[in-house]
């Protein structure tokens, strides 16, 4: 793989939008012209249609929920309601018991009832599987099939966040799964059939004309993957795409006032930060080396120059308000390189320390800036970080092998708005934490073990009064979601990243 290092351009980028929009308007047929099609632009590929693989939310996770169907979802108000279950209720305080609806089939005939729903959970917690998804439901100890409508989970612990996380669970057909590579291969009940995937190019999709759900307003749906955020917007000016994120905030105003386009943000759950490695060397045994970092970047000057002011700093934690176990004590690391440098010196670091900074392209909004004035800042402390620019996919799969670098610039969000979720990443059993801390770990299964609002709110604190302190993060601020779209659509802005085509329907 070839790192590089690509300085942003503004004067390139406008020349790649105007060369962009000149071109797709000789070639391109507008999608938002037929009122049965809807092209959406994704920012980075999908790298997975296997539910037990996939963790992004955005691109992943997104275009699975299109395909197959989960127990409960969270639409556009972020409230859950039922998509196979009718309904779901706790039993007793280690069980939940949830009822299917009736006579669901996937496309070859296979039934999608509690059987099926049991297989798919004990897939994921095969060993064979190496389901990147595991840690998720590992609180799951058994689960009986009640009837073929009637399915219970039993856990060994309280477990109050379950109906949330279940949102993210995705159900594929036994038999055909045998036979299939669901990585690459689709066949689900979602709204819509996978027609093609062509990877870092684009999916189509077909609706489903049995879908026992609502009927989805666009019959064909196409995700084109463009990695360029000049080229994105272009598409859209274009008209060749109707709705696309991930745009820098500065274009925001200008796209609002192109005749036929809209465009806006919203403060997003996820919380940008720059990923450390606690387990490799220089930045493994000190706290006090990665305290230096946090106190060395001034986050809000960075936020407002690339952001606009559209973000929030952090409060020296993963979590947001926005989340169930936020910790409101907590306060971010303030900007002081001269702390910085004290620190440093106390932890017997003398001259420049090397560190490598990987930053995933394709994914975070502005990352390469960001990283390029991260460095700067740092580089004034003593601190010589090397940046490795590398594709998104690539730095996903070198991340989850256990191969991070000293640091990444990466963003940190969960789809259940709680702190379960989100500091589980954390947690030294995930294979991902590159971090091990045993009071952290022993905070986070204590919050698990009871559904006593209060009692979790207080071992939250605890997990995150450590993580503040231990900084296995350069903690940020929160990315905005950022969109542009034809007003020839309607879609709801949502702040937890999910982007689903069965929610935009054609403007009236």
């Amino acid at each position: 793989m070839k790192f590089h290092a690509r300085p942003s351009s503004t004067s390139h980028l406008a020349m790649l939008r105007t060369a962009f929009a000149a071109s797709v308007a000789l070639v391109a047929l507008s999608a938002s012209a037929e009122a049965a099609s809807l092209t959406i632009g994704l920012s980075s590929s999908v790298n997975s249609l296997d539910p037990a693989q996939a963790q992004v939310v955005q691109t992943d996770l997104s275009t699975i929920s299109e395909l197959y169907s989960s127990l409960v979802t969270r639409g556009p108000d972020m409230k859950l309601k039922g998509d196979l279950a009718e309904s779901w209720a706790a039993v007793d305080d280690n069980t939940w018991s949830f009822k299917l609806k009736p006579g669901i089939k996937f496309p070859n005939g296979e039934a999608l009832d509690a059987a099926a729903v049991k297989w798919n959970f004990d897939r994921v917690k095969s060993p064979d599987t190496k389901a990147r998804n595991k840690l998720w439901f590992d609180p799951i100890k058994s689960i009986e099939v009640v009837s073929p409508t009637e399915i219970r989970f039993i856990t060994d612990k309280p477990y109050p966040a379950l109906p949330a996380q279940l949102s993210m669970f995705y159900l594929l057909a036994p038999k055909w799964t045998e036979t299939h590579n669901p990585i690459l291969e689709a066949m689900g009940t979602g709204p819509y059939d996978l027609v093609s995937a062509t990877p870092g190019d684009r999916i189509v999709l077909k609706a489903k004309k049995d879908y026992y759900g609502a009927k989805p307003a666009y019959d064909d749906v196409t995700l084109r993957i463009i990695p360029e955020a000049a080229a994105r917007m272009a598409a859209v000016e274009a008209k060749e795409v109707d709705l696309a994120f991930d745009i820098p905030v500065a274009d925001v105003a200008r796209l609002n006032k192109e005749n036929g386009l809209a465009a806006g943000w919203i403060d997003s759950s996820r919380m940008m930060v720059l990923k450390i490695n606690t387990l490799k060397a220089p930045l493994d045994k000190q706290a006090e080396v990665r305290q230096a970092l946090n106190y060395a970047v001034d986050k809000k000057a960075i936020a407002d120059a690339i952001y606009a002011g559209a973000s929030t700093v952090s409060a020296c934690q993963l979590v947001s308000p926005q989340y169930f176990g936020f910790n409101p004590d907590l306060k971010a690391y303030p900007y002081d390189p001269e702390k910085a440098k004290q620190l440093l010196k106390a932890a017997g670091v003398s001259g420049k320390l090397d560190v490598e900074l990987e930053v995933p392209l394709g994914r975070y909004l502005a990352a390469s800036d960001l990283a390029q004035i991260i460095g700067q800042q740092l580089s004034e402390v003593g601190i010589n970080a090397k940046i490795h620019e590398m594709e998104f996919g690539a730095w996903a799969k070198k991340y989850a092998g256990g191969d991070l670098g000293n640091m990444a610039l990466t963003g940190q969000a969960w789809p259940t708005l709680d702190a379960d979720g989100l500091l589980s990443l954390y947690d030294s059993s995930n294979p991902t934490s590159y971090f091990k801390n045993a009071d952290f770990d022993a905070a986070l299964a204590k919050a698990r073990s009871t559904t006593d609002v209060n009692a979790r709110l207080e071992q939250y604190k605890i997990a995150t009064k450590i993580m503040c302190e231990q900084a296995p993060d350069l903690f940020l601020f929160s990315q905005p979601t950022t969109y542009t779209h034809s007003k020839g659509v309607t879609w709801q802005a949502r702040g937890d990243e999910w982007v689903r085509a069965s929610d935009v329907t054609p403007a009236k």
